[in-house]
């Protein structure tokens, strides 16, 4: 099998840009090293008794423009190199819609199904006693990510609280509303990505009637975006999670989909008035099951990789058929299958534009506790859309200037920003770790 570097990937995106751009070798070098990597060993009593260690990571790549900020996955494939690749891609995404924040990321090693309620609040209590003197809402403010959800937030902000001994609710966001979360914040990805959707739709003069969507990935992002693009009247054909997928060529109700696997823990779809599950679709007929890797080379006008990275690499992407793919993952395209993709015209929305509502709202969210002030749904949604609309707009302008692909255009004008911080500051020319 063959074994991808995140982390190398997302440096040969940086480096595309930095040629662009023209930058000098200290500059580039500062950009390409994370500011700090921290990791510990987390030691979690079980509940048969005995203690199990797991490995954690967080990881602050850059602070130029503002805190660090990004979130904490819990997954049994996290890496340090995953991580960093991560913590870079939130710095440049931050700076690509224009936020004050940096850019950081957290990971442990753990498959979170296999722990009980208890032993995942023990673990999530641990990972703040490990880290929590670098963390905070000037320093470093975490978030969720893959397998982690408002309530983990919520153990990290109250053992965050017990160790400083004060109340301080924008040190984590996601949290829930209760605990100071913000309306909107629990569709923002998917939300973000699908105004930056219809900019790129209105801009090739397209529209959403008969526009096929294949979705990888239904976890929130992508059952959000899902049930979203469907209010809009994109036809879902096909959605998929980590067990497998369905295809429906007549058209997919997400909310039905989204139903069944609540029910039965298997995705499933509504046609010809039938509900059926994975186990129950056959090869034939308008239903049948897809693989994950079979979702992703359909014959539909876009296609959404809201999973993991690596999902399209130069081993499948002369086969991707999709006109528009739009990144609600992280990293689920390598930069040997961009090129390939270039070369066919398709238009790759990335990641670092196409999933940032989740932490513009999350920003929103620090604003609002800071200000101890919060906002109603009605007033974070046009807030939302005002800054995913200019940052497309920009990134498109971008696109033109230089004559580039989506992905190089912001990866340039985000490379642009946290580079004039930088210098602002003084720190192209100073030591790093003053």
């Amino acid at each position: 099998m063959v074994s991808f570097s995140p982390f190398a990937n997302a440096l040969a995106q940086l480096k595309r840009a930095a040629k662009i751009l023209a930058l000098d070798n200290l500059t580039l070098n500062k950009l390409q090293t994370p500011e700090r990597v921290l990791t510990a060993k987390i030691p979690v009593p079980l509940d048969n008794g005995t203690t199990r260690e797991f490995v954690a990571y967080r990881v602050q790549y850059n602070d130029a423009r503002g805190p660090f900020k990004g979130g904490i996955r819990y997954h049994p494939g996290v890496t340090e190199d995953e991580v960093k690749a991560l913590a870079f891609w939130m710095t440049m995404k931050c700076a690509a819609v224009g936020l004050p924040l940096g850019g950081g990321k957290g990971g442990v090693v753990v498959n979170p199904k296999e722990l009980s309620a208890g032993e995942l609040e023990r673990l999530s209590r641990g990972y703040v006693q490990a880290f929590y003197q670098h963390l905070g809402p000037t320093k470093d403010v975490p978030a969720p990510d893959v397998y982690t959800n408002s309530q983990i937030m919520a153990w990290m902000l109250d053992e965050y609280e017990h160790l400083v001994g004060e109340h301080a609710p924008g040190m984590i966001t996601g949290k829930p509303l209760s605990l100071g979360g913000s309306l909107g914040r629990a569709t923002a990805t998917a939300q973000g990505g699908v105004y930056i959707l219809q900019e790129l739709m209105a801009k090739l003069e397209r529209s959403p009637k008969n526009t096929t969507v294949a979705i990888q990935g239904f976890g929130n992002a992508g059952a959000n975006a899902a049930k979203l693009l469907h209010q809009l009247g994109y036809k879902i054909v096909a959605v998929s999670d980590s067990q497998g997928g369905v295809y429906n060529e007549d058209g997919i109700d997400p909310r039905k989909a989204e139903a069944i696997k609540q029910a039965g823990g298997m995705l499933g779809c509504y046609c010809l008035g039938t509900v059926c599950t994975l186990e129950q679709i056959k090869t034939d007929g308008p239903c049948r099951a897809v693989s994950n890797e079979e979702l992703l080379e359909l014959a539909v006008d876009v296609l959404i990789p809201a999973a993991l990275e690596n999902q399209i690499t130069a081993a499948n992407a002369d086969r991707i058929k999709a006109k528009i793919i739009l990144e609600l993952a992280n990293g689920p395209t390598t930069p040997e299958a961009d090129e390939i993709l270039n070369k066919k015209g398709t238009l790759v929305v990335p990641d670092i534009l196409a999933n940032a509502g989740g932490v513009t709202v999350s920003y929103f969210e620090q604003v609002q506790n800071a200000m101890n002030y919060y906002w109603s749904e009605e007033e974070v949604s046009p807030k939302l859309k005002k800054i995913m609309v200019d940052a497309f707009a920009a990134v498109w302008g971008a696109k033109g200037k230089h004559q580039v692909d989506l992905r190089t255009a912001a990866f340039v004008l985000a490379v642009e920003r946290v580079v004039e911080a930088m210098r602002e500051r003084g720190e192209s020319n100073t030591k790093k770790g003053r």
